[in-house]
């Protein structure tokens, strides 16, 4: 629900904070004035209704506005302290982001909950509120066992998560996922079973059906 909920009069500053010119600004704001939907309820179409909040739904800009409000909520939030994982000599890792999709990483439970806590309020500032239900904490290689919370409510601590169809789990390795996609790519060759039986079909054939149709499936999201 995120391109529903954004705060234009903030999107419109953020982005002459980002260098967007006036003018261009301006057009963009021009777009979204009178801006009215229409539903459908019961087989009937009804009334109009203006819509004030969130981006214009399959405008090929919207996109790009939203992740412009995501990049800023993340840099205003880890812009104070390093709290994030070493990935290199010289450098931290603080989150991986997908869209509206986050993955903090943190060193420990109170530079997490601090990094949480920070996420939460730049985010209602802009008129987006993060999913409790769906947020999870996965601890790797600590004892420590404080919840982490958002607005007094406690995250649920999982031993598991996928996050882009890639399974991570608490010993910080990919065994897990590998076998998910080991299982799906099986799943997905005993469904043409008829197929690897034929004596109709060559083996180029098959070869060329087994790499679109199995191969694909258990290399999914693998170059990541």
């Amino acid at each position: 629900k995120a391109f529903d909920s954004v705060d234009r009069t903030t999107l419109w500053k953020l982005l002459r904070h980002y260098g967007v010119p006036q003018k261009v600004v301006n057009i963009i704001q021009s777009s979204y004035d009178g801006l009215h939907c229409k539903i459908v309820h019961g087989g009937q179409l009804k009334k109009s209704f203006e819509v004030k909040t969130g981006v214009r739904q399959g405008c090929l800009l919207s996109p790009f506005l939203l992740l412009l409000v995501i990049d800023w909520i993340i840099k205003t939030s880890t812009s104070e302290g390093k709290h994030g994982i070493q990935w290199t000599s010289r450098m931290q890792l603080d989150d991986l982001d997908f869209a509206d999709d986050l993955a903090l990483l943190s060193q420990t439970q109170q530079q997490m909950q601090e990094k949480t806590t920070s996420i939460a309020a730049a985010s209602a500032a802009v008129g987006l509120n993060i999913h409790k239900g769906k947020s999870k904490v996965l601890r790797y290689n600590t004892a420590c066992t404080n919840p982490i919370t958002i607005d007094g409510e406690d995250l649920e601590d999982v031993k598991t998560f996928t996050y882009l169809s890639s399974i991570i789990d608490e010993q910080g390795g990919s065994d897990a996922d590998v076998k998910a996609q080991i299982g799906k790519a099986r799943a997905a060759y005993l469904q043409l079973r008829n197929i690897w039986n034929s004596k109709q079909l060559s083996t180029n054939t098959k070869v060329r059906i087994f790499n679109t149709n199995v191969k694909t499936v258990l290399l999914y999201g693998a170059e990541t």
